[in-house]
């Protein structure tokens, strides 16, 4: 990638990514000391981890819309001030109530942003190295997850409201994004098939994007892709039938990702640590480490998507968390807890996630879908996956006390035999391919 152009404005919209991630995992730190702030019951606790991913899916849900109607740079813009709305409102909370409604905000904010990042750094990439550009957005998550791990573990112990200053943080990167997107264009998917008056403007990032490319033809393509019409001559609505490939594709991708666990790990790390034998400030510096894997390995992924594909990560990574989560689980049915054991099967099961389903999903899940739909269609996918990961981690503290710890992992396991048939039998690959071509192959196929 020698464009500089593409990846600063790539790693902008990113920055999206990494307020995620912290948002997603500075919870980890605080939820005890929130529950002992206003002596929460435990359905009360279980609603304030989980109130930010009732968000995430209102916001996943809907995210498409905005993106649609106002562009994918005004939505972002939106995104930014959600956050920076989120961590000021929560680190400042006088009471309950107050803490679940901003920390709602943030996880709308996080919905949006699942749908509206990637769909724009998919749209602006040149094909070569698409699965890279777009692989940053998850790159930013795990590295916002790594931050927010290390954040709390330095700011555990500082006062009576450490927990406060957990969350506060969070609104000087959320202030820096919203003045960077400033400087990223437009969408020029987006422009040619809303805002055709500005087909020039579109050329322009193409042109930057695409050197060796012919835009016209490319102009051309898009705008046909965007002219797509059903049976009765009516522009086609995601669930007109046409697409149940795709729908399928991205919606079963989805709901694998959450079903092998790992927000359940990413939200109660320093819980099952603890359960596992190790004391409260080993379990926190365990969960560092879980943030430093899940980095690494991304990173590693991010540089061999474009090389080697999606389909390949998958199958390596579905392989190794079956193995991963089969070891959880049975530590858990012989008790054979010595403090250190259960940590490194979650790192190296962590290694595998970062390396397949961390690396891939939102990639993926903007490539299947036509320019016309594409919007509704990551919604789709976005709002699964975050359905998913809200039932989980409400669900997670009473399935795993009510089933054991054994049992738990075991599903989990389960789930990611599923997952390798699926990779194995429907998942289809999209490296180095454009956007039209893919529509063509997985759309029409």
């Amino acid at each position: 990638m020698n464009n500089r152009e593409i990846l600063f404005w790539s790693i902008t919209v990113a920055l999206g990514g990494f307020l995620f991630g912290f948002d997603t995992a500075v919870i980890s730190g605080a939820e005890k000391a929130i529950q002992q702030e206003w002596q929460l019951s435990v359905f009360e606790h279980g609603l304030t981890v989980a109130i930010a991913l009732i968000g995430t899916v209102v916001g996943s849900l809907t995210g498409g819309i905005p993106s649609d109607k106002f562009g994918r740079k005004n939505t972002l813009y939106g995104i930014a001030v959600l956050y920076l709305l989120s961590s000021l409102g929560t680190a400042l909370a006088p009471n309950w109530i107050t803490f679940l409604i901003f920390r709602f905000l943030g996880g709308i904010g996080v919905g949006v942003s699942s749908v509206t990042a990637p769909m724009y750094i998919s749209e602006i990439s040149p094909a070569k190295s698409r699965g890279r550009l777009v692989a940053l957005f998850q790159f930013n998550i795990v590295f916002g997850i790594l931050i927010a791990y290390l954040s709390n573990y330095l700011f555990a112990g500082v006062g009576e409201h450490d927990w406060r200053w957990m969350l506060g943080v969070q609104a000087f990167p959320s202030l820096i994004f919203l003045i960077a997107i400033v400087f990223v264009p437009e969408s020029p998917r987006w422009l040619l098939l809303k805002r055709p008056a500005k087909e020039e403007e579109a050329r322009k990032t193409l042109q930057i994007a695409n050197p060796d490319a012919n835009v016209n033809q490319m102009v051309t393509d898009i705008v046909l892709s965007g002219q797509e019409r059903d049976a009765h001559g009516k522009k086609a609505s995601l669930f007109s039938g046409k697409y149940s490939l795709p729908i399928t594709l991205a919606v079963l991708f989805a709901f694998f990702n959450q079903m092998s666990g790992i927000n359940a790990i990413i939200y109660y790390a320093p819980r099952i640590f603890e359960m596992v034998g190790l004391g409260q400030e080993s379990a926190l510096l365990s969960s560092a480490g879980i943030g430093l894997v899940n980095f690494v390995f991304t990173l590693l992924a991010m540089n061999l998507i474009d090389r080697f594909g999606r389909r390949t990560l998958m199958l390596i990574g579905s392989m190794g968390l079956i193995v991963t989560l089969g070891l959880v689980a049975r530590s858990f049915y012989l008790e054979e807890f010595n403090g250190i054991e259960v940590p490194i099967y979650l790192f190296v099961y962590i290694a595998f996630f970062a390396f397949s389903q961390g690396a891939v999903i939102w990639v993926f899940i903007s490539e299947i879908f036509p320019n016309q739909v594409r919007a509704s269609g990551q919604a789709l996918g976005s709002f699964t996956h975050w359905i998913m990961a809200a039932i989980i981690a409400f669900s997670f503290p009473y399935v795993s006390e009510t089933l054991g710890g054994g049992n738990t992992f075991l599903i989990f396991t389960c789930m990611m035999v599923l997952q390798l048939l699926f990779v194995w039998r429907l998942m289809p690959e999209t490296k180095g391919t454009s956007l039209e071509k893919i529509e063509k192959e997985v759309v029409f196929h």
